[in-house]
Formats: C-alpha cells, sequence, structure tokens
C-alpha cells in the first residue's frame, strides 16, 4: 500500500509540475522549451528518489531502487541519484537508526542491490564507495555484489581494488568460506586481470580458491583454469620481450 501512494504522488507530482512548468515556457522555442522542460523534471526526479532513499520506511527504498534502475536503464543518472546509491549501499551499516539500542534499518538486500547499481555507473566515486562497503559489510550477499560490481567497473589504480579482493578473500576463506563469492572473486580477478601489475599475488589468492574443498566443484574447476590462463598470458608476455 505504501508503494502505491508513493509511486501516484510521484508521477502526480512529475505530471503536474511538467504541465506548470510548460504552460509557463510558451514563449519560448519548441526546442529550448523541450530541453529546459526535461531539466526540471529530471530535478523534480531527483528530489523524489533523494527523498524516497533517505526515508526511515524499507518499502519506500525499494521503490527508489526501481527508480535509479529505470534511470540507468534509460542512460540518464545525476550526482544526486548516485549520491542516493550510496546512501542506500551503506544503510544499516554507515548509517544506523537505533530504536532502544537496536538497529532497525539493516537492510542487506538494499545494500547489495545498490552495490550492484553502482557497478552500471563506472566511476572513482562509485569505485571507493564499493572499496569501503566490500571492507566494512560483514553480509556475504553485500560483499559478493560490491565484489562484483568493482570488477565490472574495472578501475584498479596502483592494484588498490585487487589488493582489497585479495584481502576479502583469505578473511572469508577463514572465517566463512562461501562459494557465491568465491565465485565472484574469481570474476573479478579476471576482469581485472589486465590492469594488475602483481599478478603473483593475485594468483596466489586463485590458488588458495582452487585447493579450498568448502567450494564447490564448479568454482575450483574455473579458479584452476583461471591460474591457467593468467600463466600462460604471463608466458606469452614474456616470450614477447
Amino acid at each position: 500500500m505504501k508503494i502505491n501512494k508513493v509511486l501516484a504522488l510521484g508521477v502526480l507530482t512529475v505530471t503536474f509540475a511538467g504541465s506548470v512548468f510548460a504552460q509557463s515556457q510558451t514563449v519560448k522555442s519548441s526546442r529550448s522549451e523541450k530541453t529546459v522542460e526535461e531539466d526540471y523534471l529530471s530535478n523534480v526526479e531527483d528530489i523524489i528518489i533523494t527523498e524516497l532513499a533517505t526515508s526511515e520506511d524499507y518499502d519506500n527504498k525499494l521503490v527508489a531502487l526501481q527508480y535509479l534502475e529505470n534511470a540507468i536503464n534509460e542512460g540518464r543518472t545525476s550526482p544526486d541519484m548516485v549520491a542516493a546509491l550510496d546512501g542506500l549501499a551503506g544503510e544499516g551499516v554507515k548509517s544506523l537508526s537505533r530504536t532502544n539500542g537496536r538497529v532497525m534499518n539493516n537492510y542487506p538486500d538494499i545494500r547489495a542491490r545498490a552495490c550492484d547499481l553502482l557497478g552500471e555507473i563506472p566511476s572513482e566515486e562509485s569505485k571507493n564507495t564499493l572499496v569501503s562497503i566490500a571492507t566494512e559489510d560483514a553480509e556475504p550477499m553485500v560483499v559478493t555484489a560490491a565484489i562484483r560490481s568493482l570488477g565490472n567497473i574495472g578501475i584498479n589504480e596502483n592494484d588498490e581494488v585487487v589488493n582489497m579482493i585479495e584481502f576479502i578473500q583469505h578473511r572469508y576463506a577463514a572465517l566463512n568460506p562461501t562459494s557465491s563469492l568465491a565465485l565472484e572473486i574469481l570474476n573479478a580477478y579476471e576482469k581485472l586481470a589486465p590492469t594488475v601489475q602483481d599478478k603473483g599475488a593475485m594468483i596466489q589468492s586463485i590458488s588458495e580458491i582452487a585447493s579450498n574443498y568448502h567450494f564447490v566443484t564448479p568454482v575450483r574447476t574455473k579458479a584452476l583454469n583461471l591460474i591457467r590462463s593468467l600463466q600462460g598470458n604471463s608466458g606469452s608476455s614474456s616470450n614477447e620481450k
């Protein structure tokens, strides 16, 4: 019910604002009017998304994520949208809402979805947020989403991201070996490999996954195949030199 009310309010707000603004701009050329009106509507959407994302209501945050996903799919993002995703990715970890000492906004699914969407906005800012979340969050599903998105973004200056992923791999292998996380770590390594300066450390990390029988066979097999691929590429590079 709350979602329907919020959606209805959002649609009515955008429609009404657009109508009023369009009437007030009739003296302008059709081309200029369309451009200015689109900018105005974008600002209204930013306001709606920000209000939904910062609401204390769980359902409102879900609606905010839907708005954000639609905007990203349509190729229109803004700094306010990125800021909303940044906040949602840290919901219940970086920003806490407590009642009688109990955290009331611990929503791992919200954080994980926000991390996935950040991976579709490749930037230094998105990368920094995801590195922070992967390091600080204790939920494997959130860390998995953050690692997946870091691989998709592909930024790894001075091996910063790969070093962090190696740290995550060691920590979870010892405390909570999870095949889904191990798989995303391997996928991220594979995507980031061309940017890695110290491939030796990365190969060692992959080897640990390959030899860890807590992981399912397909994950260990992928690790072995990735090692062979990386070693083959290293050999080719050495021969070319």
